[in-house]
C-alpha cells in the first residue's frame, strides 16, 4: 500500500503519514518543553506574581496588589549594593577575558591531539565541589597562608598582607570559579577563524597587533561576548564567594536576594531583585545575538 494520494498530479501524504510527521517532533520536544515549563517558566511566573504582593506580618506572602517593592529598589542602600556588585562582576569579567583569551588562543594553536588534553584540563576544576574550591582559596589567601609564605620567603615583604576578606579576594574567587566559562566559547570562536584571512592581512603589510585588532578580534567577538556574559551574570548573582572570601563584608546582589528570601522572609521584595537580574540577563543575551548577527551576517553573505 502506498502512503500517498494523487491530488492534481502531485503525490500528497496520507492522513497517517501527516499524523506521524506531527507526532514525531512532539515526542522529541516533549521532555525538553516539560523541563522548561516546570523548572524555568513556572518559577519565573511565580516570582513575577510575588513582585506585586506584600510581605506578611510574620513572613510569607499576602496576595494584595502593591507597588511598594519597586520603590524600595531605589533606596540608596540597595543602589549601593547594585553598584558594588556591578563593579566587582565587571572587574572579574575583564580579568577573566584578559586571562582567557591568550589561553584559548594557545589551545587553538596546539596540535589536534593535544587540544583535547588542554580542554580537559580547563574543565577539570568543575569536577570538584564548588565549596571545596572556594575553601581552598581561604587557605591560600589568609595571613598565614601559602601566598603570604611565598611573598615572605622570596623577600618581597617582611610583613604579611591581609588578602582575605577583601573585595580583591572576592574578585579572585569569581575569576577562578568562572574562568573555564570564558575560555571555552573563546576557543570555539578562535578555532573557526580562517587562517587565510590572517595571512592576507600580513601580506598586505599589517603587523601582528593590527592584524589582531582588525581581523582576529572582530571575528572572535561573538566568543568574547558569550564568554563575558557567562562570567558576568553568575558573578553578579553569586553569594557563596562573597560570603566566604569576603567574610560578609562584601555584599553583592546574590547575597541580598538570598537574605530577602531566607532571612528577612520578604519574598515579594526578593522577587523584584531577582527579576532585575533576570531582565539584565535577557538584555545581555539580546546584545550577544545582535553582535553575532553583525559578525556572521557578512560572512554568510
Amino acid at each position: 500500500m502506498t502512503s500517498t494520494k494523487q491530488h492534481g498530479g502531485l503525490a500528497r501524504p496520507s492522513l497517517g503519514a501527516r499524523l506521524r510527521r506531527g507526532v514525531e517532533p512532539a515526542v522529541l520536544l516533549g521532555p525538553g518543553l516539560l523541563f522548561y515549563a516546570a523548572l524555568v517558566a513556572a518559577p519565573v511566573l511565580l516570582v513575577t506574581g510575588y513582585m506585586f504582593a506584600r510581605r506578611g506580618r510574620f513572613g510569607g506572602v499576602e496576595w494584595e496588589l502593591s507597588l511598594d517593592n519597586f520603590s524600595r529598589v531605589t533606596d540608596s542602600v540597595y543602589l549601593e549594593v547594585f553598584r558594588e556588585s556591578l563593579g566587582l562582576a565587571f572587574v572579574a569579567t575583564l580579568l577573566a577575558l584578559l586571562i582567557g583569551y591568550p589561553t584559548a588562543y594557545a589551545i587553538a594553536k596546539l596540535p589536534p591531539r593535544w587540544r583535547t588534553v588542554a580542554l580537559v584540563l580547563v574543565v577539570v576544576p568543575f569536577w570538584t565541589n564548588f565549596l571545596i574550591r572556594v575553601y581552598a582559596w581561604i587557605v591560600l589567601l589568609n595571613s598565614q597562608g601559602l601566598l603570604n609564605d611565598l611573598l615572605v620567603g622570596i623577600g618581597v615583604t617582611d610583613d604579611r598582607f591581609t588578602l582575605l576578606y577583601t573585595p580583591g579576594a572576592v574578585v579572585v574567587g569569581l575569576v577562578y570559579s568562572y574562568l573555564p566559562l570564558m575560555i571555552l566559547p573563546l576557543y570555539a570562536a578562535i578555532e573557526k577563524v580562517d587562517e587565510d584571512l590572517l595571512e592576507a592581512s600580513a601580506d598586505l603589510g599589517a603587523g601582528r597587533v593590527r592584524t589582531f585588532l582588525g581581523v582576529q578580534l572582530p571575528l572572535t567577538m561573538p566568543g568574547v561576548v558569550t564568554g563575558s556574559i557567562l562570567v558576568f551574570v553568575p558573578s553578579l548573582g553569586n553569594f557563596v564567594v562573597p560570603e566566604l572570601l569576603g567574610g560578609g563584608k562584601t555584599v553583592m546582589v546574590g547575597n541580598l536576594i538570598r537574605d530577602q528570601f531566607l532571612k528577612a522572609q520578604d519574598w515579594p521584595f526578593g522577587s523584584v531583585l531577582a527579576m532585575i537580574v533576570v531582565v539584565l540577563l535577557v538584555l545581555l543575551f539580546l546584545g550577544q545575538a545582535w553582535v553575532t548577527r553583525r559578525v556572521e551576517g557578512p560572512a554568510r553573505g
